[in-house]
């Protein structure tokens, strides 16, 4: 299955429902007036789109039906596809650049970290990169050994103390395996105590600190991965570790067990973070980079690319 029909599968859930709802308002009124946009935005709303980024859009739409003089309802999906492009357009790519890259992963317990990480470390590898993995959540029970048995299944190297050791040290020892071994990426596990949000941030300054002095220079990427499922909750989550670290990247996971994968939208809009990774499934290679042009394709049911096109690219 190539890259968009995999993103397409795991968004079945959203699209069926913002396209639904899209679809009846459209079908709803013969021309586009400011009862229209009330109802357009109430739909966004519904779509956890949120209040901000809902009115964001509909004031953006306004400005393009003035610029254009559209008068037809139905031509406002595609223009509702470019909007919601160019809001998620940034910098979604990982910084890999040099050897070894750091990728430092933090999130809420339950969000999805160590499968993300696991499925990162696969996806890595599959592009021919060596990657080592720093079980550095030494706090939480099992931690390790589900990290364990994720990167077994990744076919990448871990380093890993004891259960209660000191995180930071568990990362020095890393830095010193990702240099001796020649590692392209070295991916950073960390415990997910948000609750606690003093001793998290000043655990991640010290992993940072750390990573900073054995590896200087190095590209270092802070990835926050969050359940798609949760909706708004995600939102708030985001603003809550955007306090604690400086955030690169989002990773989004579970977007095929949801209805909710608009939540993309305001958490790239209204904190300025992009979404560079999303998880589409449960198994090892349902892990993605994120393409804004191809989501927002597939939210508003467009389907004008090719899906040959994605096939000959999942094979180069």
């Amino acid at each position: 299955m190539g890259l968009f029909s995999k993103l397409k599968n795991g968004l079945k859930k959203t699209t069926s429902s913002f396209v639904q709802k899209v679809e009846v308002l459209v079908n709803s009124f013969t021309k586009i007036d400011e009862d229209f946009f009330e109802e357009l935005e109430e739909t966004l709303i519904l779509s956890d789109i949120g209040t901000v980024t809902s009115e964001e859009i509909c004031d953006r739409l306004r400005a393009e039906v003035k610029r254009t003089g559209v008068t037809e309802t139905n031509k406002v999906k595609l223009m509702l596809k470019g909007i919601v492009a160019d809001m998620l357009r940034g910098d979604n790519a990982l910084d890999l650049s040099t050897k070894p890259s750091v990728i430092l992963v933090i999130g809420v317990n339950g969000a999805g970290k160590t499968t993300t990480i696991g499925k990162l470390s696969a996806l890595l590898k599959r592009e021919g990169k060596k990657v080592v993995v720093a079980a550095a959540d030494t706090f939480r029970a099992a931690a390790i050994d589900q990290l364990n048995v994720w990167t077994d299944r990744a076919g990448v190297e871990i380093v890993k103390h004891e259960e209660g050791s000191d995180p930071a040290s568990v990362v020095f020892d890393a830095c010193t395996a990702a240099k001796a071994r020649g590692a392209d990426v070295l991916i950073v596990d960390t415990a997910g105590r948000l609750h606690n949000k003093k001793n998290l941030m000043e655990e991640l300054k010290k992993i940072s600190r750390i990573i900073g002095q054995q590896l200087p220079g190095c590209a270092f990427e802070t990835l926050l991965v969050l359940d798609a499922t949760t909706g708004q909750n995600a939102v708030s989550q985001a603003k809550l570790f955007k306090e604690v670290c400086d955030i690169t990247g989002i990773v989004l996971t579970k977007l095929d067990g949801t209805a909710k994968g608009g939540i993309i939208i305001p958490i790239n809009n209204e904190l300025n973070i992009p979404v560079k990774l999303v998880g589409v499934g449960e198994k090892l290679d349902d892990l993605q980079y994120f393409i804004p042009e191809d989501y927002a394709a597939i939210l508003f049911s467009d389907t004008i690319k090719n899906e040959a096109v994605f096939l000959e690219e999942d094979e180069d």
